[in-house]
């Protein structure tokens, strides 16, 4: 009899201690709303959510990239909108400057604003980042991307050639900056003779001088002349020979070109592809004059030589026309090259974008991949819930019944 009974209680106490077991279980899948508390639950679904979880927080991760890139592309546009608006009217001081009814106090009042120009310019290439870094400099952003040389009374560039990325995805990298030496110092000088003045060599020639009038025309010459490796073909001489009428011809060390670019010398300037050539004396008699080798120059030091030569009273009229004329084809290069590379960080921007949209549909499904594996059905676990509530209630009101039972009970 007691053993029977010891075994009644047993079975009743484990029964209300499964009970209340299974209910507290059920009361925290749904305070957590979770189905799987713990990887014994369900092994296979805790690690595949865990996989989730690492891939959501590389995601945030690149969020915050792409945002500190956005950012950092949005200064540099602007910093090159404003190079934009300032170059642009550099040019049109430039061109007014040109006047022939100007005087050299005029002049001076244009090269006041330039100098001004030429300050915003500096500062806007030595711009820094939200962090302080100079955003032109390559990877040697703590120094200062531009800075005056007393010494050669020249601007120059203190960062190197790198270009600093952001990764915005696993295997995706997007450019952050854009240093200086390609956006500024590969800015294309005017292209140009070697001198003004031509070499005379003996005969009834006594002076001349070569001007370059139209620079399209003259540029497609110098491209399809200019000689890096032989040097000496860079030399074109204008041969004159005595005849009636006088002769001329131009030719390239000395060779005839092809074809062959002859006339009457009558004393008149001669138009050679955008060149005007003037000679002084009478047959027969040689001029030479050599192809400038093409090269760079950055913004500052343009406006540098043009401010010298509007602020110094003894220029000359030739100076300041070749000054003139090297300073506007060398903004416009300066522009080109900005408008290039601002298409280049809309494009970047337009990048950010669409890996931003990627980003954000991948976390979308991310977390509803892991929300099926981990989260419980809300109705299903309070359904859950009550049927382990009623299940321990009518254990307990099992128990105290049978435990009052006697034998007594059935005499």
């Amino acid at each position: 009899m007691r053993l029977s009974n010891n075994i009644m209680y047993q079975n009743s106490l484990d029964s209300i201690l499964s009970g209340q077991e299974k209910l507290v279980d059920s009361q925290l899948r749904v305070n957590t709303q979770k189905k799987v508390l713990t990887a014994a639950d369900d092994p296979a679904a805790m690690a595949q959510a865990n996989l989730i979880t690492k891939k959501l927080e590389l995601n945030d991760q690149f969020d915050k990239n792409m945002s500190f890139l956005r950012g950092r592309l949005e200064v540099e546009e602007n910093a090159l909108k404003s190079m934009n608006t300032q170059i642009e009217r550099a040019r049109e001081l430039s061109i007014q400057a040109g006047n022939g009814a100007y005087t050299h106090t005029d002049r001076e009042g244009i090269s006041k604003e330039l100098a001004e120009i030429q300050k915003s310019l500096l500062d806007l290439m030595n711009t820094r980042s939200e962090d302080g870094r100079f955003i032109f400099s390559g990877f040697q952003d703590s120094k200062a991307t531009y800075s005056y040389d007393s010494a050669s009374q020249t601007y120059t560039y203190n960062g190197d050639q790198g270009n600093h990325s952001i990764q915005v995805a696993t295997s995706t990298y997007i450019q952050a900056t854009d240093n200086g030496a390609d956006l500024f110092e590969k800015t294309k000088a005017r292209l140009n003779v070697a001198s003004n003045a031509m070499t005379i060599l003996p005969g009834a020639i006594t002076a001349g001088s070569v001007y370059v009038k139209q620079q399209a025309e003259f540029d497609q010459f110098h491209a399809n002349y200019y000689d890096p490796l032989t040097p000496a073909n860079n030399t074109f001489n204008v041969v004159v020979t005595a005849g009636a009428p006088d002769q001329y011809e131009i030719r390239q060390n000395g060779s005839p070109l092809v074809p062959a670019v002859t006339g009457d010398f009558t004393g008149e300037s001669i138009e050679f592809v955008g060149m005007e050539i003037s000679l002084q004396g009478a047959a027969p008699g040689q001029a030479d004059f050599t192809l400038e080798p093409p090269t760079n120059k950055n913004i500052l030091n343009t406006l540098e030589e043009l401010i010298s030569v509007l602020e110094n009273p003894a220029s000359t009229q030739v100076q300041l026309q070749e000054t003139l004329a090297d300073s506007v084809v060398e903004l416009d290069n300066a522009q080109e090259a900005i408008t290039f590379t601002r298409a280049s960080i809309g494009g970047r921007l337009n990048a950010v974008t669409r890996n931003e949209n990627a980003n954000s549909g991948e976390e979308i499904v991310n977390v509803a991949t892991k929300a099926s594996l981990l989260e419980a059905d809300m109705a299903e676990a309070i359904s859950e819930l009550k049927k382990n509530e009623t299940a321990l209630q009518a254990a307990q009101a099992t128990f105290g019944r049978v435990s009052g039972l006697t034998l007594f009970d059935y005499i």
